[in-house]
Order: C-alpha cells, then sequence, then structure tokens
C-alpha cells in the first residue's frame, strides 16, 4: 500500500510540476514584455535563404560560396581559383521588413582570396533595405542598399567595425544631409578570428543605430535612395566580398506589430502599429 501511495505521489507530483512548466510557459507567451526574436539562419542548413553571387543569377550558389557545417554559416573561396569580382550576398527570403532589430554574431577567418581587392580584407556586410534581389541584375555587383560594414583588423593598426556604407543611398548624419559613402563607427578594433556581436536597430526610414558587443557606435537618420525617396521598407542580406567569413547567429526582432493594448498579440516594445494583424 505505501508503494503504491509511494507511486501515486511521485505521478503527482510530476503532473504537477508539468502543469506549473505550462502555465509558466503559457505566460511568458502571453507577456507583454517577452521578446519575441525569429531565427532567420537554423543553424542546420540555407533553407530561407538565397544567393546572389555576381556573374550568377539569383538562387545559384557557383563554387558552393555559401554553405553550413557545424552549426555555422560559411562564406568560403576555397573552391575558387581566383576572385575575379565574384562579389556575393545571400539574402534572407522573409520580408520586406521596416522597424526591427537583427542581431548578428560574425567572425573573420583565415585568408582572403586570390585576387580579391584590398580594401574587401577582412570586409564584409549586413545589407538591409535592400531592394528586391528578384530585380538585381546579373553583373550588379551591389544591391541598392544600406550596409552596417563589418570589418576586421589586421593585428596591429586601428580598424573600426559597425560603419556605414550607402551604395545607392544616402543619410543624414549629426543633423546634416550627407553623400559620403562610408560614415565610421566609434568602435573598437577587432583582431584575430574572434567573434564579434553586431546588433543594428531600424526605425524605417527614420532612423537607425549600430551596436557593437552592446555598445552603442553610430546613428543617423533620414535614410533614403539616391533620388532622395526613403528607404523605409525592404529586404535582409549578408555580404561575402572576398574573405571568409563565419555567422552562427542570425536574428530578428520586429518592431513592428499590434499596439492595441487590449489584443493578444499586443507588444510593448513595438514601435510602428500594424492594426491589420491585431489579435482579439
Amino acid at each position: 500500500m505505501k508503494r503504491k501511495l509511494l507511486a501515486f505521489s511521485l505521478a503527482s507530483g510530476l503532473l504537477a510540476s508539468m502543469m506549473t512548466s505550462n502555465l509558466v510557459a503559457a505566460e511568458a507567451a502571453n507577456n507583454p514584455d517577452t521578446e519575441e526574436w525569429i531565427e532567420l539562419f537554423n543553424g542546420k542548413d540555407l533553407s530561407n535563404w538565397s544567393p546572389k553571387v555576381r556573374g550568377y543569377p539569383l538562387g545559384e550558389n557557383p563554387f558552393n560560396t555559401f554553405r553550413v557545417e557545424n552549426g555555422i554559416m560559411e562564406a568560403r573561396y576555397d573552391q575558387y581559383t581566383e576572385f575575379d569580382k565574384r562579389f556575393g550576398h545571400i539574402f534572407y527570403n522573409g520580408g520586406p521588413f521596416s522597424h526591427y532589430k537583427i542581431l548578428v554574431e560574425y567572425r573573420f577567418v583565415g585568408e582572403q582570396v586570390n585576387g580579391g581587392p584590398a580594401w574587401a580584407y577582412r570586409n564584409n556586410g549586413i545589407m538591409y533595405h535592400t531592394q528586391d534581389p528578384k530585380t538585381m541584375t546579373v553583373e550588379q555587383d551591389f544591391p541598392g542598399s544600406m550596409e552596417y560594414q563589418l570589418l576586421g583588423g589586421n593585428g596591429k593598426d586601428p580598424r573600426t567595425t559597425g560603419n556605414l556604407c550607402t551604395p545607392g543611398t544616402h543619410v543624414v548624419f549629426n543633423g546634416k544631409f550627407t553623400e559620403d559613402h562610408i560614415i565610421n563607427s566609434t568602435s573598437d578594433t577587432y583582431h584575430g578570428d574572434q567573434w564579434v556581436t553586431a546588433e543594428l536597430v531600424v526605425h524605417g526610414s527614420e532612423k537607425a543605430e549600430h551596436f557593437i558587443n552592446g555598445k552603442k557606435v553610430l546613428e543617423y537618420t533620414g535614410l533614403q535612395w539616391d533620388d532622395r525617396t526613403p528607404n523605409g521598407s525592404g529586404y535582409i542580406a549578408l555580404q561575402a566580398e572576398s574573405h571568409p567569413t563565419d555567422f552562427r547567429k542570425v536574428r530578428l526582432l520586429n518592431l513592428e506589430g499590434c499596439m492595441d493594448k487590449k489584443a493578444k498579440n499586443y507588444k510593448s516594445y513595438f514601435v510602428k502599429n500594424n492594426s491589420k494583424v491585431c489579435q482579439f
């Protein structure tokens, strides 16, 4: 009898534990302050990503430039004999996105491919607010976009990362419109093959902020195309500019959603309202 009571007690305790766990999970899911990040890279394959390499149509992955090994998305050049200006980008198939945070963990590894330009040494980027990749021409080098530039040090000289590049675009920096192609950040220099966390906060065409390892290093406003139209919505891509690079985390937090506090899917961190998605 004691054994049965003990077994019943253990079963009851397990059931209570499961119920408590489910309740905590439900509360977390319904908590308006709980951030719901989207894992853009699943750590297994290139599902939901489309390569675009100069000289090749969207969707082709020449020389196995982009691949996944050991849970890491890699840009590699071991099957190239020379670079030959084959600038590459790999686009996330979702979107377009307008207001969001994106977090990327990256590192530079190995040696630059033969024929890669000197300026592309340990140089890649997060392209955001890009044109639709389907509109890129076969011979196009870079998509029209804003580029969160990722740079690695050479072991001795200072070189900031988290800079801004503007292929086909412009911004307002320190309150003044500028056509400068590169705006440097205030970040530290990261030499060697160490992992670095890059975070970008985007508020449509109004404002963008760059963070490196949790530290804010750059801010600008007035994101726009060459023709001065707002550049506030678009797609996301990672670069392959000729230096081997690893990406082990790529995640996004959408800042656009239902801002009605009565809705089931209201989130306190939303900054742009989309009443069409409200659930009651």
